[in-house]
């Protein structure tokens, strides 16, 4: 494909606008078309790009035939079946975090994608960002250490969504950037919350994902937060690292902190902790907006044939957390297995369609 690649949008609500404006910026790609439900929204859209083609109509993009590749940018219930359509229709497909809202459906569009030939690539836009591989390089080379646990805050007072639960909706960034910098996946999960404003819609979560040989990482997910809290912190056999998103310039800073055991000792007299104390630095990380660098991505892994960094794959594990997820909420709490992860059988069997608290399911 040497000439210019044509894209379209679908959904320009509260982050399709973003993506327009950053597809735009990729030189060998041209957005042809736009489509919403609300005109007035296709009203604001166009008055800031006027040459671009506006429709309501879904299909109308997915029939195009000159459109190459679809962006879709709406509300996760209807994720899966614009993307089937999509990809039936043999576009390239990018779809929002998360890709779908249920694990057999990810898996299907996966399957979908690699029988067509096609590119999946799933909006984990925070594995683009210029600290996040930053900090994936110090860790893949060792210079934290073996990492202990991981402790995630992603808080904010809203966007209270109505569609999908708060884990749903701010977890995927934590959960794709601790899959990315890791290179491993969880075994299990345990995940507690409560509904304040809509009963049936958690706002405030806690959820940990358990690894194997004992590591863990802690997500907390909250729409009823007075101040924007994006942080997580890294805790290394070595050193420490606290990645904040919201610092402007600052965004990572290393900790050289930790807690040694001595190697010998006859006595509980002789045994004592030693806490190292050392610097604390900041490297310097050229910034530049993840979106852009993602939209860029898309268009590199079409042209060229290649796997996503954020692929459909990378999509459907986050998925799989997220509907264990749900299935510990509903039982207080409960471990549950990860699909095709449990080393063992589960400790407790599920009693007339429930678990205890402190037992654990499959998935």
């Amino acid at each position: 494909m040497n000439r210019l690649l044509n894209a379209a949008v679908i959904g320009c609500g509260y982050w399709g606008p973003n993506l327009i404006r950053n597809l735009r910026s990729v030189a060998d790609c041209e957005v042809k078309s736009v489509c919403d439900l609300s005109e007035e929204r296709l009203r604001h859209i166009k008055s800031l790009y006027p040459e671009i083609h506006f429709t309501t109509r879904c299909e109308e993009v997915i029939a195009d035939a000159q459109i190459d590749a679809v962006m879709i940018a709406t509300p996760v219930a209807s994720h899966f079946q614009l993307a089937k359509q999509s990809l039936e229709a043999g576009k390239h497909t990018f779809v929002e975090k998360p890709i779908t809202a249920s694990v057999d459906q990810a898996r299907e569009l996966t399957a979908l994608a690699e029988g067509r030939g096609l590119t999946l690539m799933t909006g984990h836009t925070f594995i683009y960002s210029a600290p996040v591989r930053r900090i994936k390089e110090l860790i893949q080379g060792g210079e934290l250490g073996e990492i202990l646990y991981i402790s995630c805050r992603r808080l904010n007072l809203g966007l209270v969504q109505k569609d999908i639960n708060v884990a749903w909706d701010l977890a995927p960034h934590d959960i794709s950037i601790i899959l990315y910098v890791l290179e491993k996946t969880p075994l299990s999960v345990n995940c507690q919350g409560k509904a304040h404003i809509d009963p049936n819609v958690e706002d405030v979560t806690s959820m940990t994902l358990n690894f194997q040989n004992g590591g863990l990482a802690i997500i907390h997910s909250s729409w009823l937060d007075p101040n924007k809290v994006r942080e997580m912190t890294f805790v290394g056999s070595e050193k420490m690292l606290v990645y904040s998103d919201t610092e402007p310039l600052e965004k990572i800073r290393i900790y050289d902190k930790r807690i040694e055991i001595p190697a010998h000792y006859d006595s509980f007299g002789e045994f004592c902790y030693s806490y190292h104390y050392g610097d604390v630095c900041s490297p310097y990380i050229r910034q530049e907006e993840p979106l852009k660098v993602e939209c860029q991505h898309f268009v590199d892994c079409i042209r060229r044939g290649a796997k996503p960094d954020s692929s459909g794959l990378e999509g459907l594990e986050v998925v799989k957390i997220l509907e264990a997820t749900a299935t510990s909420l509903r039982n207080r709490g409960a471990e549950v297995w990860i699909s095709g992860r449990a080393p063992t059988e589960p400790r407790h069997e599920a009693q007339n369609g429930e678990v205890r608290a402190g037992s654990s399911v499959r998935v």
